[in-house]
């Protein structure tokens, strides 16, 4: 069997748990890490690939199939997507969910000129849960979707934190709000903001003489990750921080309320549920299953960005067409 050869560029923990799972996906093996950090000081948790640095990739775009990108989405991936769609086929988690068109349509420009094919955006949400939206509302029509996130440790939002001047570390939790979960289960389908769906709860590191009131205000006023939020935020040391904190799990739900009969007589909730002991390990593995699909496309000369939304769910499976209908459907 062809193995379908894997690139990861990033040596995060997402980046890490794309390494392990490429041992568990038996069509696919990993040739290279790749980093911004000195090659030589970076340690792989497996012992069949190498680290190299980042300018080394432009020379090894024959030897991968598929590049996985897994850097931040606020500030790694709108220069790494396009940059890396020009040279290879692609798959990201970006999850800044308002900019995601303006996302497609920068990698789309790339990815076409270089006859790539690059799927953006294709963790557990965005990704799964997207799929799940979708069915929901086309299902039942008459209603209306509700995403509830956590509580869980957002690696995108800790991200964020963590590259405001004056950061060390810090982790942030996503945490829903119980009474709001409560009314939509009773099918009751509420009106709701972003600030009476969730919480966020922020632990921060700073460093030594840093202004902690900016570094405060910076957080709760981020457009796109805070600002429409009741935001806490807590000061601790780096050892609380690792004692106290030093899990990444996470999860959410996916619901649609909708009604049927002539009358709305009947009402029907779907609900979708993930929890995840480790947060990037989950997410490695969903980007792993969309470079299989990534891998496909591009053999049948489909370029260009792709969502979910665009991928058939038999692209992703290692099972061939006829064992999928003998043995799922």
């Amino acid at each position: 069997m062809q193995k379908i050869r894997i690139g990861i560029l990033g040596y995060g923990n997402l980046g890490k748990g794309v390494e392990l799972g490429t041992a568990q996906n038996k069509d696919m093996e990993l040739v290279g890490v790749f980093t911004r950090r000195e090659a030589d000081t970076i340690q792989l948790l497996t012992t069949n690939s190498k680290a190299y640095h980042i300018d080394e990739a432009k020379e090894m775009t024959d030897i991968i199939d598929v590049m996985i990108l897994c850097g931040g989405s606020k500030s790694d991936l709108p220069t790494q997507g396009p940059e890396f769609a020009a040279m290879f086929n692609t798959v990201d988690g970006f999850d800044t969910h308002a900019k995601i068109p303006e996302y497609y349509d920068i990698i789309n420009q790339a990815a076409l000129k270089s006859k790539k094919t690059c799927v953006i955006s294709s963790g557990w949400d965005p990704g799964l849960f997207s799929l799940n939206r979708l069915y929901g509302e086309a299902v039942l029509p008459e209603g209306k979707n509700y995403t509830f996130w956590g509580r869980g440790v957002s690696q995108g939002h800790s991200d964020a934190i963590r590259r405001i001047e004056g950061v060390a570390d810090a982790k942030q939790y996503t945490i829903p709000i119980e009474e709001a979960l409560d009314r939509v289960r009773k099918g009751e389908m509420p009106e709701l903001t972003a600030r009476q769906k969730h919480l966020r709860e922020c632990f921060v590191v700073a460093r030594e003489g840093a202004d902690i009131s900016r570094i405060e205000q910076e957080i709760k006023t981020m457009p796109d990750y805070f600002s429409e939020y009741d935001t806490i935020v807590h000061f601790i040391s780096k050892e609380e921080l690792d004692r106290d904190h030093n899990r990444i799990s996470h999860g959410g739900i996916v619901l649609q309320s909708g009604y049927t009969g002539l009358h709305k007589e009947n009402t029907h909730i779907i609900e979708y549920g993930l929890k995840l002991d480790s947060n990037p390990d989950f997410t490695a593995n969903v980007l792993l299953a969309y470079a299989r699909a990534t891998y496909r496309l591009n053999k049948e000369g489909s370029y260009g960005a792709k969502t979910v939304f665009d991928i058939a769910p038999a692209y992703l499976s290692m099972k061939s067409n006829e064992e999928l209908r003998r043995t799922l459907l």
